[in-house]
């Protein structure tokens, strides 16, 4: 596949899906997949007291269910399209083949109403992932179809539990119910924040826990605008994972700058005496929110953070920087005149935004070239320019990026699939190009994303 053009791939893409749908019906009578995953309408009380109608999510009735399977392991999931629209789900993080990787068109057709499509899901990693629709992406992503996937490493760390919590924002009106998902002058900026701060579908949750006990928090920014700091405060804890990879040592959980796209692990020690809380705040303009509180009950367990494993370092390649090839991408607005195109995937009526002066105006099967051809094996500093005055959490598909340098602030050594590029920053990240396809390269503020910040950069072997 890699040896033709996207226009070859598109045109040829009818015939083989056709193909591989009457052999898919043969293959999952026979045998069934791990996990069914349903995309419905449904309703939900969010804001206490209120039933919010016509959400959208996985599975049935709340939530989208937490997926956990285990470094290297392979899980079938089937996804049934119940909605009267079509949609497609995206695994975000994992380095997986690229005929999973849920992106319309560029990877898969889009699952249309009332059709089924089987995944494949494994991952190299161990770490903190999850999984969103990448068709008709505000609006089922505002409606609530966000879920997260835990990969676990093959070696337990220790800890007594392990908590995944979801957090977003919903655009609710006092009454409850959904109000408009975007206003155009806001896409054309920063975007449009939600009015309703949830963890898990819950407003300010509490979850109670062995009082000295060991909690390994798994957060995950699934919201389609909002940056924000978190802190856990009234316990001891610190963050020892970002965006699924093990942080060298172990940092502070006061201060934990996350973007949309963006996870954190923290190791949280329960307080020792019933009744004490530790809590989780975003930290707002007008002061710090409460978003979830962390209940100590029973009789101390006495455990100690020092009692945890290392996590081990995830199998991502070093990059060559003394032999890497430099590729520029300029952030900034859309060249005049650009139009959205049509889509089965839905456009939200303009184009702001573009990277390297190419919007993205729509998902379409039609020929749009790659930003970046690179080669199987090779390394490369990809050179990322804000050229706006505002952030852009920049999230690459199929592959990990190390943080090099910033022209801004100093940069952990990190690796992560997701990089927050702030007003005006130009930042240098470095990646093997070791997993061949076609990967979407984005703004994962998702109006951004949906009116031109996006393009694909393409692995050939």
């Amino acid at each position: 596949m890699l040896g033709m053009s996207r226009r070859e791939f598109l045109l040829g893409s009818a015939a083989t899906f056709a193909a591989s749908s009457t052999t898919y019906a043969i293959a999952k009578n026979a045998l069934s997949a791990d996990l069914q995953l349903p995309l419905n309408y449904l309703s939900h009380e969010i804001v206490p007291g209120k039933i919010t109608e016509h959400m959208m999510g996985f599975g049935i009735g709340g939530p989208a269910p937490t997926i956990r399977f285990k470094q290297h392991q392979t899980k079938t999931i089937d996804v049934v399209n119940n909605l009267r629209e079509a949609s497609i789900v995206h695994w975000h993080g994992l380095r997986h083949q690229n005929d999973m990787d849920g992106v319309p068109y560029l990877t898969q057709k889009p699952i249309e109403m009332g059709e089924r499509f089987r995944y494949n899901v494994t991952s190299p990693d161990a770490g903190t992932f999850w999984y969103h629709p990448h068709c008709n992406t505000l609006d089922q992503m505002g409606r609530g179809m966000t879920g997260l996937l835990i990969v676990e490493e093959l070696e337990d760390p220790g800890f007594d539990h392990d908590l995944a919590l979801n957090i977003r924002d919903f655009r609710l009106g006092t009454d409850g119910q959904f109000v408009a998902m975007f206003k155009p002058r806001l896409a054309a900026r920063g975007g449009t924040l939600g009015t309703v701060s949830t963890v898990n579908w819950q407003v300010q949750p509490t979850y109670d826990f062995p009082a000295g006990s060991l909690v390994r928090l798994r957060l995950a920014v699934t919201d389609v605008t909002r940056v924000g700091n978190y802190q856990i405060s009234g316990a001891d804890a610190h963050v020892i994972a970002l965006d699924s990879h093990p942080v060298p040592q172990p940092l502070p959980a006061s201060d934990i700058l996350l973007a949309p796209g963006q996870r954190a692990d923290v190791a949280l020690r329960m307080p020792d005496k019933e009744g004490e809380v530790a809590e989780l705040f975003l930290n707002i303009l007008s002061g710090p929110r409460l978003m979830a509180t962390f209940r100590s009950v029973g009789p101390s367990l006495g455990r100690s953070l020092a009692e945890l494993k290392q996590l081990p370092r995830n199998p991502v390649k070093e990059p060559d920087l003394a032999n890497a090839e430099i590729l520029d991408f300029t952030f900034g607005w859309t060249p005049d005149g650009a139009e959205p195109l049509q889509s089965i995937c839905g456009s939200l009526g303009y184009v702001f935004w573009s990277i390297n002066r190419k919007p993205w105006l729509g998902d379409t099967p039609g020929p749009l070239d790659p930003l970046a051809t690179m080669k199987l094996g090779k390394s490369y500093i990809l050179r990322l320019r804000n050229n706006t005055p505002n952030d852009h959490p920049i999230h690459l598909h199929g592959l990990a990026f190390k943080l090099i340098r910033s022209d801004k602030r100093q940069l952990p050594p990190l690796f992560t699939d997701t990089a927050l590029l702030q007003s005006g920053e130009t930042m240098d990240v470095a990646l093997v190009a070791d997993n061949p396809g076609y990967w979407a390269f984005h703004c994962h503020v998702i109006e951004h994303q949906k009116t031109g910040l996006t393009g694909y950069l393409r692995v050939e072997g």
